[in-house]
């Protein structure tokens, strides 16, 4: 695929009467992984909640495009039916409701929202197996309500699982590094690069340079203030674990 999968262009959001993001623009090919650092207040996780289309938050100019199609306007279900998964930072327990069923319910929308065929249930629980086996998720943890008495790496590895079964076109992972042990952050970085190609991309919201080591961005990003300030290669997030946030300022 060529050309960029997603275009951010001259983005200004607010949150209540405070405005968050300042004119930010950002550009994503096909086939990368781009990462997103900054310090606490600076926007990053604002940006994920627009691009996912929490209604919380009003962008008051600019425009986001995601495989050529305006989706400034779009709700959450409309944009994730295009194809864009969003990794919570703090993922949600569903009490009464079993992983499972989840997977379930959350991949037959999508492919009934594509006019694809939905999988009969012995296909859909092979597939499920196949992709939770990647991560080290048995079927007595398939069994289990959604998050309901989880750590937190269980629940970041539980939510790759999710990631794995929709097979999105854009996924972003906001500051899914959080909570996650040595064990489970190799799987869950392993499962990503396991799922790039030339028709996919990840964008990586973080504070820290450990995951950014496992899974080697295409392209750093410095988010200061509301605006991407510089960006570059992987030896940007170097500079950052060396000097801070500060010299960006």
């Amino acid at each position: 695929m060529s050309g960029n999968l997603l275009e951010i262009n001259d983005l200004h959001v607010n949150a209540g009467d405070k405005e968050i993001l300042k004119g930010l623009n950002l550009s994503i090919p096909f086939n990368e992984i781009h990462a997103i650092m900054g310090p606490n207040g600076s926007g990053k996780s604002v940006l994920s909640n627009v691009l996912s289309g929490n209604e919380d938050y009003k962008v008051t100019s600019g425009q986001i495009i995601f495989k050529n199609k305006n989706i400034t306007e779009l709700k959450p279900n409309e944009i994730s039916n295009l194809g864009l998964f969003m990794a919570f930072q703090y993922p949600l327990e569903i009490p009464g409701v079993t992983i499972m069923n989840f997977l379930k319910t959350i991949h037959e929308a999508n492919r009934r929202a594509n006019g694809l065929e939905v999988l009969g249930p012995s296909d859909f629980l092979k597939y499920v197996r196949e992709k939770a086996e990647i991560l080290g998720i048995n079927d007595e943890v398939l069994k289990r309500q959604l998050n309901v008495g989880f750590s937190g790496g269980e629940k970041k590895r539980n939510e790759t699982l999710q990631l794995l079964v929709l097979d999105p076109v854009l996924t972003i992972l906001d500051e899914t590094d959080s909570g996650l042990d040595v064990d489970a952050l190799d799987i869950v970085s392993d499962g990503i690069v396991g799922m790039k190609n030339e028709e996919n991309s990840f964008l990586v919201i973080t504070h820290y340079k450990k995951l950014l080591d496992k899974l080697s961005p295409s392209k750093v990003h410095i988010l200061v203030d509301g605006r991407i300030v510089e960006s570059g290669g992987p030896d940007l997030a170097d500079k950052i674990e060396n000097k801070g946030f500060e010299s960006f300022n």
